[in-house]
């Protein structure tokens, strides 16, 4: 059965897409830590991230950098945290979120609260 990141990719679930190539997808995350929090994904299901094979995970990483620049010039910040982190879905997945401090990376904090219009204005806004 796909996961819930696979069929976010394959369309049948919607989302705040930012950014997609040929093997990697990012969109926001619906429970963000920080406005522009965005999980980079391989379109390639895999749950343990050091399970790809180098090239795909050496791929996944550069796409990653590429976001978190485009995160970065469009959400004010210090610096966009990369963590590997989650049991909940079983397919690999790299959080970048925007930090002026670490407590900004505290998993264990209370999520934001966007509506789907600010979602939207977000994703919008760092895709451009």
């Amino acid at each position: 059965m796909a996961t819930i990141f696979s069929r976010i990719i394959a369309g049948d679930i919607p989302c705040y897409k930012i950014a997609e190539n040929e093997r990697y997808f990012a969109f926001l995350d619906i429970n963000p830590l920080a406005e522009g929090h965005t999980l980079v994904v391989p379109k390639h299901e895999v749950d343990y991230i050091f399970d790809l094979e180098d090239e795909e995970l050496q791929g996944m990483i550069v796409f990653a950098k590429q976001v978190a620049a485009k995160i970065k010039s469009k959400i004010e910040c210090k610096k966009v945290a990369m963590v590997v982190l989650g049991l909940e879905v079983p397919h690999a997945h790299i959080h970048l979120i925007p930090m002026n401090s670490e407590n900004d990376v505290d998993f264990h904090k209370n999520k934001l609260v966007l509506t789907p219009d600010e979602f939207a204005k977000i994703a919008k806004s760092i895709a451009e």
